[in-house]
């Protein structure tokens, strides 16, 4: 699979100036972790689950969480395992589907981690990993346990994709010891570890907040401070850290927009203004902005509840030709020594040293987002994906 690659060969060609390469389910954790992009949930409780899959992959969705947790009610659990390993075994039976996302699964507990794994049988190579809720030390060791015993069993990979959601980890009397011990715990697996991903409607949810469409989750502070310090420790670029991914976002319509729009104007002069009144009518301008502030805040790819959020996730994951330009120079052999190099671009300075991780960050993502063309920006990228999300639809 490759992101864009539902895009017409010559589409892509206009668009990138290196276009996306490809991955798949075996492809290096490293990469994965990167290509992961936006990860859109589902219910496991869709009747038409495995037809919902192939839709979302052939509109160039590569990551999917089948979800048996807070998406269904408690009462819905037993259906739901039924439909999901029923609805799995259909896809790996399915000689004519198209190359699948990746694909996780959301639990409960860690006993379901073993349980659909055995009652998948050879449909579990669908399977890219699980999803553990609530992750603390005490909470998310047994799921780890579980995980790799599964893993052992089947004699597949299998990644755990840990929510760092929980009160403790929010509460700031409690905050330091609950991520000293989630990094005793991912460290332990780290082999098994694919991303971290935070839980922000929990973190609001323990203080009765939510937040508006047109406010990210860096207004509110409380939610603020937490990302900033689960980056701190678990989002390290010296080789300890993870990839930590950006918090969900909850779109829904309101009647009347209290702030101004967010977009501005110049980006989309001329014949991209539709599509920014489109944005904005649809609140999608305040998720433009949380993407941007994901990717400055030290966060890569997004937890996504709704298909039409993919696009701009993916279009401002792309790497700028003027980004590739300044990390290639950055990290060419001559200038391993240091120094100060000026941009190509002639609007700033790159520094060798300090820059270095940024740049190698840069180009890990180049590699699997592709780099636009000189003259390419995100409102193109966003355009083509949107059109053909809905020609697909």
């Amino acid at each position: 699979m490759r992101h864009f690659g539902h895009l017409p060969p010559a589409v892509r060609r206009r668009l990138f100036h290196r276009e996306p390469g490809e991955f798949h389910a075996g492809s290096p954790a490293r990469t994965l972790s990167v290509a992961l992009g936006a990860t859109l949930y589902c219910p496991a409780t869709r009747p038409a689950l495995a037809r919902d899959v192939v839709k979302q992959a052939r509109r160039g969705v590569v990551s999917m969480v089948l979800c048996l947790e807070d998406s269904i009610a408690d009462a819905e659990v037993p259906a739901a395992e039924d439909n999901l390993v029923r609805q799995l075994t259909e896809l790996a039976t399915d000689g004519a589907a198209p190359a699948l996302p990746l694909l996780f699964v959301r639990v409960r507990e860690p006993g379901q981690i073993p349980r659909l794994t055995a009652r998948l049988g050879p449909a579990a190579r669908l399977l890219s990993g699980f999803v553990l809720p609530k992750f603390t030390e005490d909470r998310g060791l047994p799921f780890l346990e579980a995980l790799a015993a599964a893993e052992a069993e089947h004699g597949q990979r299998l990644f755990a994709m840990p929510v760092l959601e929980s009160p403790e980890l929010l509460h700031l009397e409690t905050r330091t010891d609950t991520l000293t011990g989630i990094a005793r715990a991912v460290e332990k697996y780290r082999d098994r570890v694919l991303a971290l991903r935070l839980g922000v409607t929990d973190f609001c949810s323990a203080y009765g907040l939510r937040r508006a469409p047109d406010m990210t989750a860096y207004d509110v502070h409380l939610v603020a401070s937490v990302i900033g310090d689960v980056v701190n420790v678990l989002g390290r670029a010296d080789g300890s850290g993870f990839t930590v991914t950006g918090p969900v976002w909850e779109y829904f319509p309101q009647p009347e927009r209290m702030f101004k729009p967010q977009l501005r104007r110049s980006p989309f002069a001329g014949p991209a203004e539709a599509l920014r009144t489109a944005l904005i009518e649809h609140d999608m301008d305040g998720l433009l902005r949380e993407i941007q502030l994901d990717r400055a805040n030290g966060l890569q790819g997004k937890t996504c509840i709704h298909p039409t959020h993919v696009a701009p996730v993916h279009a401002l994951s792309v790497v700028s030709h003027e980004e590739f330009s300044d990390a290639e120079d950055i990290l060419r052999p001559e200038s391993g020594g240091g120094g100060v190099l000026r941009s190509a671009y002639t609007n700033k300075m790159n520094e060798v040293k300090p820059h270095r991780a940024w740049a190698e960050r840069t180009m890990l993502r180049a590699e699997v987002f592709g780099v636009a063309r000189e003259d390419v920006s995100f409102v193109e990228l966003l355009a083509a994906g949107l059109r053909d999300g809905e020609a697909d639809a």
